[in-house]
């Protein structure tokens, strides 16, 4: 039976088992076991390594519950292998020794493989209730895996990829998993080096696609000339943090199944959730590629220290404002999955976008298509490429981004979508790289085709800037003459104090009502004036920008034609209320006047 037979019949096994409920539980059920399982054929490699230096292996695990010494089969007399603990006595085992010991009497302070093992284990669950069937998984287990095996070892890390994807059709528990062919695009656009020990981070692992992606890039940059030295750097380069216990064990298992002897750099815990001042210069990175998760939201408190106007529960945007201001190096590159409620939404976004286009340089967004992510979601979704600027310290609001390119990706001749049997490939991607270019020559080769184009997001800037000037200009000044008006007030208000003369205090408290009156009616003028030019210039963040050299396809689907004729009617009060704002403000010199005299 080949390993991914072997897999499926342990899945099969897991099915008959009344605690295991669905593919997630399966999945986490079988990543332990066989983290357990791999990590202690990896220790008998450490042992004869250590052996051959002349020193002795001591294993992070209590003796007694390394896999060796409970789960491994071993021969009795006659030969015949059987296991060392009868399935009536294995779930009280695992539930009551193995689990306690793996949880509690860890000390992740004694060594980075201390620190994995606490890590995994910590919110690690034993499903199964059925000891004899547990021996049937721990039996397979032992008959198809040798990790000592150059073959098995390959071919495992290729099941495992298959696991990974099978999730995407298990609801919620998918939602950590990117597609091969986008995480080693986005990977090799990012391009790490090796020779410069560029470090990689992915702040939102997940299952550790990307991240095995860029160990992937990394070793075929290696020569004949790399020796252990390479394989430590590439070891010390790759860095992760994920928030769920399930795909963190994923990620760590899958670090080991590539290469990654002690991947102590795979963090279990909340990005978010840390405090906004605790990130260091030392840990920002040259490279982050990542998929951050969009559409959910916080629990209340974090983020609450982020600065107030970057604060936000969504994840994507507290993701993003990380990334920008903690997480890259000046020069550092970044490669991110968005969704295209990113592009084209304000708020909390629109601010988000102007920080990363005066802050980065966004040279490239790659648009998909729907279905890259089906079934998890159908929401469109793009490729963010950017280069993080040098600080400027003249003072001025200095933009990094000038030129933006978009190239839309398309679906390969004969598709209308992706599926889980049709998922995107890399090979699609050949066009985006031959017409990529170098970012030392600003991407001078680009050209526009078909699918690329460029957007001059300077020229579109200074010309917002100059239209909406007056109408800010006006809002300060009329900001200024209510502050003038309002102190005026204070001051009247200030003289009543031991003023007993009725009469006078009468007359001293309608001046003052009438000063806050002007006052107010200038602070609405002023609101106008500042709204109108914000209308002229924050639609220039709107970065849902459509392929100019592709005629929109007619469609008499309903549902899209009332979605379209929704959005025109909205466009047409937008423009509405624009007209009345922009009216308002051209006339309210005429009303200013009288109000200030």
């Amino acid at each position: 039976m080949n390993l991914s037979s072997t897999i499926k019949s342990i899945q099969d096994i897991m099915r008959k088992d009344d605690g295991v409920d669905g593919d997630a539980q399966r999945l986490g059920q079988l990543t332990w076991m066989l983290f357990l399982k791999v990590f202690d054929q990896r220790e008998e490699e450490w042992e004869d390594d250590a052996k051959d230096q002349g020193k002795t292996y001591k294993s992070p695990l209590p003796e007694r519950f390394r896999w060796r010494n409970w789960a491994k089969y071993l021969p009795d007399a006659e030969g015949k292998k059987k296991p060392q603990i009868a399935g009536s006595e294995l779930i009280g085992f695992v539930n009551n020794e193995l689990f306690p010991a793996l949880k509690e009497q860890i000390d992740p302070s004694q060594s980075p493989s201390h620190k994995v093992i606490k890590q995994i284990f910590e919110d690690a669950n034993n499903f199964m209730k059925s000891g004899p069937q547990m021996l049937a998984v721990i039996e397979k287990l032992e008959e198809a895996i040798n990790f000592h095996d150059f073959k098995t070892r390959a071919s495992l890390g290729d099941v495992y990829e298959q696991m990974l994807n099978d999730l995407r059709g298990a609801g919620n528990a998918g939602e950590f998993y990117t597609p091969r062919a986008i995480t080693a695009f986005m990977v090799d656009r990012a391009n790490p080096n090796l020779k410069k020990h560029e470090s990689v981070l992915d702040p939102a692992c997940g299952t550790g696609g990307f991240l095995t992606a860029a160990i992937d890039h990394f070793r075929n940059q290696r020569t004949t000339k790399s020796g252990p030295k390479d394989q430590r750097a590439i070891e010390e380069l790759i860095h992760g943090i994920e928030k769920k216990q399930l795909p963190h064990l994923l990620c760590t298992t899958n670090m080991l199944l590539h290469g990654i002897d002690v991947p102590s750099q795979i963090e279990h815990r909340n990005t978010l959730g840390r405090p906004w001042n605790d990130w260091g210069a030392h840990e920002k990175v040259d490279c982050l590629i990542t998929n951050p998760p969009f559409g959910g939201y916080e629990d209340d408190g974090v983020g609450s220290d982020y600065p107030a106007d970057l604060r936000t529960r969504e994840t994507a945007d507290m993701f993003m404002a990380l990334i920008i201001k903690k997480l890259l190096k000046e020069n550092g590159r970044a490669a991110v999955v968005l969704p295209d409620g990113f592009l084209f939404g304000d708020g909390i976004k629109g601010t988000l976008k102007k920080l990363l286009l005066r802050e980065c340089k966004l040279h490239t967004i790659v648009r998909l298509p729907k279905g890259v992510f089906a079934p998890y979601t159908t929401i469109k979704t793009n490729l963010l490429f950017f280069t993080k600027g040098a600080v400027m310290d003249d003072g001025s609001e200095h933009f990094h981004t000038d030129t933006i390119w978009f190239y839309e990706h398309p679906y390969p001749a004969g598709y209308k979508s992706y599926s889980k049997t049709k998922p995107i490939r890399l090979e699609e991607f050949k066009p985006e790289q031959e017409w990529w270019g170098s970012e030392d020559n600003d991407f001078a080769d680009r050209v526009e085709n078909e699918f690329a184009w460029k957007v001059d997001f300077k020229t579109k800037r200074e010309q917002a800037e100059a239209a909406a000037a007056p109408h800010w200009q006006r809002a300060e000044e009329l900001g200024n003459q209510a502050a003038d008006l309002e102190s005026e007030a204070k001051d009247l208000k200030s003289s009543l104090v031991g003023n007993t003369n009725a009469k006078q205090r009468l007359k001293i408290e309608m001046q003052i009502s009438a000063l806050r009156e002007q006052a107010d009616a200038l602070r609405l003028q002023a609101r106008d004036a500042q709204a109108a030019g914000d209308r002229i210039y924050w639609p220039i963040f709107n970065l849902d920008i459509k392929n100019p050299n592709t005629p929109e396809e007619e469609t008499f689907d309903p549902d899209v034609l009332l979605e379209k004729y929704k959005k025109l009617l909205g466009e047409i009060e937008e423009t509405e209320n624009q007209l009345k704002s922009e009216l308002a403000a051209a006339l309210a010199h005429h009303f200013g006047g009288e109000v200030t005299e």
